[in-house]
């Protein structure tokens, strides 16, 4: 997964969501609510502190966290009533959240056994070494094009 595409994973709302249903959990810092997104997806997302620190702001001016202890030297949040109740409001859309991170991890896993990290490197090899030679015939494209199609039926049509 290239780094584009883990940028769009979350939108701003969903951050926004995860990080007071984290902080329901507890009081965080920026940095704890990372680590958590992290977590929960195994690696596969990890937002950026140009993501979580504008929204933690954002969200104290809202008046849905607060910082829990104004003398500590890293400022942890706790939810304020008025974010446990946006939370409650908005758990059938945190759950959808959490299910994506966590369908990343799951991804991990399955994409790190061995056989299948072995044909996923001899396809690439296969088809960056055939895409590299020059003078390619439209026919050959073509074929080539066709049996990627059918593989990704195959894959897609697999029995569960």
């Amino acid at each position: 997964m290239n780094r584009k595409r883990r940028e769009k994973m979350l939108d701003a709302g969903d951050i926004r969501l995860l990080m007071l249903h984290f902080i329901a959990q507890g009081t965080a810092h920026g940095y704890e609510l990372i680590k958590s997104v992290e977590d929960l997806s195994k690696g596969e997302y990890t937002p950026s502190p140009g993501i979580i620190y504008p929204n933690l702001t954002l969200l104290e001016e809202r008046e849905l966290i607060r910082v829990a202890d104004p003398q500590a030297a890293r400022k942890a949040f706790s939810l304020t009533s008025e974010g446990e109740l946006q939370l409650r409001q908005n758990q059938e859309a945190v759950h959808l959240i959490i299910c994506r991170l966590s369908s990343l991890a799951v991804l991990v896993n399955n994409r790190s056994i061995p056989e299948v990290e072995r044909a996923i490197h001899n396809m690439k090899m296969a088809l960056h070494t055939r895409l590299s030679q020059p003078n390619l015939s439209q026919q050959t494209l073509h074929q080539i094009i066709d049996a990627l199609d059918e593989a990704a039926k195959k894959i897609e049509r697999s029995p569960e």
